[in-house]
C-alpha cells in the first residue's frame, strides 16, 4: 500500500498515487500480502538506481502498469520517494478473561521472536549483502516515526520488536554486551574457576566498548545522511 507519495518525487513524476496498492514488481507477484512484501519493493527499488521499475498497482478496482525510474542517491541506491506499508487490516480481539489475554499474548510473542531470529538469522548467513540493512538509533527514530503517522497501533508492535531485537543482541557474545561478560564467565569455569589476569579482561572489554562506539558513530552518521532532509540538501 502507498499511503503517501512526496511531491517532486520520482513516483509522482511517473504516475504513482498516494492510496496506490502495488500488486507485482516486475513482473513478480507478492505471495503474501505484509513486511516482507515491503522490504521486497525496497529491495528492487535501490538496486534499480536510474533504471525503470515495473509496478502493477490497483487505483479504483482496476489494475494496470506503472514504469517508474528510481532517482539515485548519493549513496548509489534507488529512491523513488514513498512511504509504503502492509497491505493487511488489523482486526482487534478483546480476550474475554485472564487466560485467554495471557495466550493472546504468548503467542503474538512467540511470533514476533519467530520474526526477529528469523531476521538476524538472515543478516548473519548473508552479512555482505544484509549490511547496508543494519540500522542505527537515527533511522530506528525515523521509522517508529512513520509508523506512528500510518498505524498508531503499530507503534506497539514496533517497540516490542525493538525490544525483542535488543534483548537477542545483548545476548550475543561479545566483549561490552551482557553476552560477552556471561562468555567471560564461561572461560573462567573452564579454566577451573581461575580468573583471566585483570589486564587481559579490561583490554577485551576496552576492544569491545570501541568497536560498539566506532559502529554507532557510523551508524548514526550514515542515517542522518540518508533523511530525506539531508537528501534534499546534498
Amino acid at each position: 500500500n502507498v499511503p503517501e507519495v512526496r511531491p517532486f518525487s520520482a513516483a509522482s513524476r511517473d504516475g504513482l498515487l498516494s492510496g496506490d496498492v502495488i500488486l507485482e514488481v516486475n513482473g513478480n507477484q507478492f505471495l503474501k500480502p505484509g513486511p516482507n512484501s515491503v522490504s521486497e519493493v525496497v529491495d528492487v527499488i535501490k538496486s534499480n538506481p536510474k533504471k525503470y521499475v515495473l509496478l502493477k498497482v490497483k487505483r479504483g478496482g482496476e489494475d494496470f502498469e506503472i514504469r517508474v525510474t528510481p532517482d539515485e542517491n548519493f549513496d548509489g541506491t534507488g529512491k523513488i520517494g514513498v512511504q509504503l506499508a502492509p497491505n493487511i487490516k488489523l482486526s482487534k480481539v478483546r480476550p474475554k478473561n485472564v487466560v485467554e489475554a495471557v495466550t493472546f499474548t504468548a503467542k503474538e510473542f512467540w511470533g514476533l521472536s519467530s520474526n526477529v531470529f528469523d531476521g538476524l538469522k538472515q543478516t548473519f548467513l548473508n552479512f555482505s549483502q544484509s549490511a547496508s540493512k543494519v540500522s542505527g538509533p537515527v533511522a530506528i527514530i525515523a521509522v517508529g516515526a512513520e509508523v506512528a503517522r500510518s498505524n498508531i497501533d503499530g507503534l506497539y508492535q514496533f517497540a516490542a520488536i525493538l525490544n525483542i531485537n535488543l534483548a537477542i543482541i545483548n545476548l550475543l557474545p561479545l566483549p561490552a554486551l551482557d553476552g560477552g561478560t556471561l562468555a567471560l564467565i564461561l572461560v573462567e569455569a573452564a579454566r577451573g574457576g581461575r580468573k583471566l589476569p585483570l589486564e587481559v579482561e579490561q583490554r577485551i572489554m576496552s576492544s569491545g566498548i570501541m568497536l560498539v562506539l566506532i559502529l554507532g558513530l557510523y551508524l548514526i552518521i550514515r542515517d542522518t545522511l540518508n533523511l530525506d532532509f539531508f537528501k534534499e540538501i546534498l
